[in-house]
Order: structure tokens, then C-alpha cells, then sequence
């Protein structure tokens, strides 16, 4: 059985690691490639990396951090924010990521996703997508979840996923944050929607949290969080024995 991840996502902002609430309020954790050392030691199956300003901002993504990242960490690396062209795609490949994040730059150029799976193989592409209920429907976010795009999320994903990308990580703005567990929702219509692996992000509180998501959605792939490991309220290792114990798949480091 195909063993489910445990993903910390490090927010990177000005050089640094920040958290915030809904998308908002941010503050600072730490340096991200000192977490992502120590997120790699201490048995998380992968890492994310945001740079949550390169979009609103229309910059590049910060490469030197990634680079340092890259030489310390030895786990799969996916990379995001301000990635707007196949050109940003390679810039980040090429700084040691294993796969690109893309989110508003799709919704710019909705072929990008198809350019660059072509390009670089679907398993490099992740459509990552930021959506809030509006009205009672789920919609698409972009700049970091401060612009809706008018596009409703289910079908957005379903034609990304057509193009090329090979995962999805879905990011519920209404529970970010607030650690009051997974939006199963949001996330159980996602997985109806599309085969390729779906990861889940926002809202885990506690450990039980993963455990009702992987329970509750057998399709979900991965957990995605932040706060809660940032700040040790979760510990990597004792979450994986608890999903081990709950007969959720999990890959258990080797003491």
C-alpha cells in the first residue's frame, strides 16, 4: 500500500519563514533552510516552499534560498510563487527542485500548465490551487488568495489536471490557519474529480486531525501544514507512529 505523506509548507517571505491566519497576519518563524534541515531529519516525506509575495509583487522567486535548501535537504523539494513561464520552471529545476508549484501563473496563461508538463514530465507540475466558498460556491483564488478569479474551482482543477498537471494541493482559504481540521468537503470533491494525487492543506490542529483526513478520504494522498509544525505543536515522528497505529501507511524513519 502506497504510504501517505506528511508535508511541512515553509511560507517564505523577505528571506523568511512567516505564518499567518486566513492568508493574513503574518509572522515570522524562522530561516528556511534551517527548518527545512531539520523538517528533513525529523522524517517529513517532503517539503514545500512558497514564496507568498513573488505574485502579488511580480517578481522572481527567491533562488539563493532554494539553492542552500537544495545542497541540505534530501527529500523532495516542490517550489512555488512567482512562477509565471516554462522559463521560471527551469530557473527553479535548475536550483534543485524536484517539482514547480504553479497557481496564479496558470490562471494567467492557462497553457503553461501544458507547456511545461510537456517539457519537464507531469509529475514536475503541481497545480496548486487556493479556494474560498463564495455565495455557497468554491472559487479560485490567486495573489496569494487576495484576488478571486471568478473561476469555479472544481472545474479549474479538472482542466489543469487535463493539461498536465500531475498533483494537486488543494489550499481551503476558510480553514487556513484556523486548526479546526482538514476541509473534508472541499477536499472529498476534488478527489471525485481528478486521479492524480490530491494533497490536502489547511486547517490541521492536532494529530487526529491527519488521522480523520486519511480515514475520511482513503484517496487524499498527502497532508499538507505549517503552523502546527512550526511551532511543535505536532511532532513529525509521533504523528507518523500515531498513523502507523490507526493502520494509515506511513513512512516511519529507521532508528
Amino acid at each position: 500500500m502506497i504510504t501517505k505523506r506528511i508535508i511541512p509548507c515553509l511560507d517564505v517571505r523577505d528571506g523568511r519563514v512567516v505564518k499567518g491566519v486566513n492568508f493574513e497576519g503574518l509572522r515570522d518563524v524562522a530561516s528556511p533552510v534551517d527548518l527545512a534541515k531539520y523538517y528533513s531529519d525529523e522524517g517529513a516525506d517532503e517539503l514545500v516552499f512558497y514564496d507568498i509575495t513573488a505574485s502579488a509583487e511580480g517578481r522572481a522567486l527567491f533562488t539563493d534560498i532554494l539553492t542552500e535548501a537544495a545542497k541540505n535537504v534530501f527529500i523532495p523539494l516542490t517550489v512555488g510563487g512567482g512562477i509565471n513561464s516554462v522559463a521560471d520552471f527551469d530557473r527553479v529545476l535548475k536550483c534543485g527542485a524536484d517539482k514547480v508549484s504553479v497557481n496564479s501563473g496558470a490562471i494567467k496563461d492557462p497553457d503553461l500548465v501544458g507547456k511545461a508538463a510537456r517539457l519537464y514530465g507531469d509529475q514536475c507540475v503541481v497545480l496548486s490551487a487556493d479556494i474560498k466558498r463564495v455565495e455557497g460556491k468554491f472559487m479560485i483564488f490567486a495573489k496569494g488568495g487576495r484576488e478571486n478569479t471568478g473561476l469555479e474551482a472544481i472545474e479549474w482543477i479538472k482542466r489543469c489536471v487535463g493539461n498536465g498537471a500531475g498533483e494537486v494541493v488543494v489550499n481551503s482559504m476558510d480553514t487556513d490557519g484556523v486548526k479546526q481540521g482538514f476541509d473534508l468537503e472541499l477536499l472529498g470533491k476534488v478527489c471525485d474529480a481528478v486521479s492524480v494525487p490530491v494533497i490536502a492543506s489547511g486547517g490541521a490542529g492536532c494529530t487526529e486531525d491527519f488521522i480523520k483526513l486519511f480515514k475520511t478520504l482513503p484517496k487524499v494522498d498527502a497532508g499538507l501544514a505549517a503552523s502546527v509544525f512550526h511551532f511543535g505543536e505536532i511532532k513529525i515522528p509521533e504523528l507518523k507512529a500515531a498513523m502507523a497505529e490507526n493502520g494509515i501507511p506511513a513512512r516511519l524513519l529507521k532508528k
